[in-house]
């Protein structure tokens, strides 16, 4: 008896200093989608709210912060190695997110609903493509892809700025 208790104490202490592995950032992946899209309940509704929602009140910054966070699940499929497809409709979910998210009142009720990181997650979940142990890198290809999927996002950013800010324009000019 006195013997299991000590081989069990060395387990755990031998667990507690092995260096994190991927089953770990397996975790972490959950953690970042449920802190970010239902990290609080709200009372009485049942509905969780994450930090997508409340940052996404901030106008301008907020939209962009979320959307960046939402570039890591979205890496980790390239290091799953799910499908190309599997990549591009994570990405949609993250620039649906980012569009409709972007419209002031509208857009952050909608933030409330749409649950893009949870869902890319679960794509990930899926239709990964290694276990993972072995996701420690994706295919160069995979990474190009991504590449030109963070570029069409990213001019999505630039085209959402700069709609506003003409509309900006052209409101302030109504009252001159």
């Amino acid at each position: 008896m006195a013997m299991s208790k000590s081989m069990a104490g060395r387990r755990a202490e031998a667990a507690l200093a092995e260096p994190r592995s991927r089953a770990d950032i397996e975790r972490s992946l959950d953690q970042l989608s449920h802190m970010m899209d239902g990290l609080f309940r709200v009372p009485g509704t049942g509905w969780r709210v994450g930090l997508d929602a409340l940052v996404g009140l901030i106008p301008g910054v907020g939209d962009f912060a979320t959307t960046a966070v939402s570039f890591y699940i979205l890496a980790a499929g390239v290091r799953y190695r799910v499908p190309k497809v599997t990549l591009l409709r994570m990405a949609a979910n993250v620039g649906v997110d980012y569009l409709l998210g972007a419209v002031p009142v509208v857009g952050d009720l909608f933030d409330m609903a749409w649950k893009s990181n949870k869902m890319n997650v679960e794509l990930l979940r899926q239709r990964a493509a290694v276990s993972s142990a072995e996701a420690t890198r994706g295919r160069t290809s995979d990474w190009l892809f991504l590449g030109l999927i963070l570029l069409v996002l990213l001019a999505l950013l630039v085209g959402s700025i700069t709609v506003s800010l003409w509309l900006l324009v052209q409101f302030v000019g109504l009252f001159r």
